[in-house]
């Protein structure tokens, strides 16, 4: 969650009344993320989340976003819905930007989960990819290769020094024809951000699953080696091999790998941590300096390819 789209009262009071969730009582901004500008809602009927999505979702994309959050609450899962308006629409304008208002979800992102929370974030991954087997709705993924070819050839327009030596260690696995260890694993839709900021729990159980907008069909497998390079290492990048096992163990209990998934998880480890490495040294370079939101750095994520390259030679 971030801010990039400056939102006032007024104008969120003009856009809210459609949903009928009552009167404006505060328009908070959430500073934390680095996609979508988000605001807390605070009005006489509750709590909500106004998202103004930004440049990187393409609003034909939305439906299946906001249709797959809705999906997977309707099956018990802890996401949010969307709010429809009179005619049934979740998506408006705001500001020159597609704009939502989703349920607030209770709960708070853990900076320190315990072993206890990987498991149980694994857990509610694999339930998700069961939940979501039945999902109608289709989408590339936004980040796959040639996305990702085309984020390392804009970031080498800017890219010196050390950025661009890491751009040198990116390079074979964003060329042209690169292999593909996603392909003929068992698909679905998978959430593809699966990151801690992205599960609240209250106390020890998850309590809301958010931010599916990089949401699409691709490997289920895919989503649980993004995963484990989002929960499986510390802020530098070093492995946390008994949180990595917490987490796999979890998601195992209730869906199993395939022997093609276990063999292929740490290629496809690497395929996300070249993704992210990509985003966040774009974001970097990119950055708006208006806007209210700190870019990430993509070094942790560059050390986490070297350990899942080393895990694969090591497998």
């Amino acid at each position: 969650m971030a801010v990039f789209t400056p939102v006032h009262e007024a104008e969120a009071e003009a856009f809210i009344c459609r949903f009928g969730i009552g009167t404006l009582h505060a328009l908070t901004p959430i500073a934390e993320g680095v996609e979508n500008t988000n605001y807390r809602l605070d009005t006489d009927q509750g709590r909500f989340v106004l998202t103004l999505f930004e440049g990187r979702i393409d609003a034909r994309d939305l439906p299946f976003c906001l249709g797959l959050t809705r999906h997977s609450a309707d099956r018990g899962l802890p996401c949010a819905r969307a709010l429809t308006d009179a005619e049934g629409q979740s998506v408006g304008r705001l500001n020159g930007r597609p704009a939502a208002i989703l349920d607030w979800l209770p709960g708070v992102a853990k900076t320190e989960p315990s072993l206890d929370d990987h498991a149980a974030a694994g857990i509610l991954l694999a339930r998700l990819h069961l939940a979501a087997a039945d999902y109608p709705g289709t989408r590339a993924n936004p980040v796959g290769p040639a996305a990702r070819q085309a984020l390392f050839e804009r970031c080498k327009t800017r890219a010196v020094g050390a950025d661009r030596r890491l751009l040198d260690r990116l390079a074979p696995w964003v060329a042209e024809g690169a292999p593909d260890p996603a392909a003929d694993l068992p698909r679905g839709a998978i959430h593809a951000d699966y990151f801690p900021d992205n599960l609240l729990f209250d106390a020890s159980v998850p309590s809301g699953l958010i931010d599916f907008y990089f949401a699409c069909v691709d490997a289920l497998a895919y989503d649980l080696a993004i995963a484990l390079s989002a929960w499986g290492f510390d802020a530098h990048g070093t492995p946390l091999p008994a949180a990595l096992a917490a987490f796999q163990s979890g998601y195992e209990s209730i869906r199993p790998l395939t022997a093609a998934e276990r063999e292929v998880l740490p290629e496809l480890g690497a395929v996300a941590a070249v993704r992210f490495t990509l985003t966040r040294l774009h974001d970097r370079l990119f950055h708006d300096p208006v806007a209210l939101v700190t870019p990430k750095d993509p070094a942790p994520f560059l050390r986490r390819l070297d350990w899942w390259t080393g895990a694969a030679l090591a497998a």
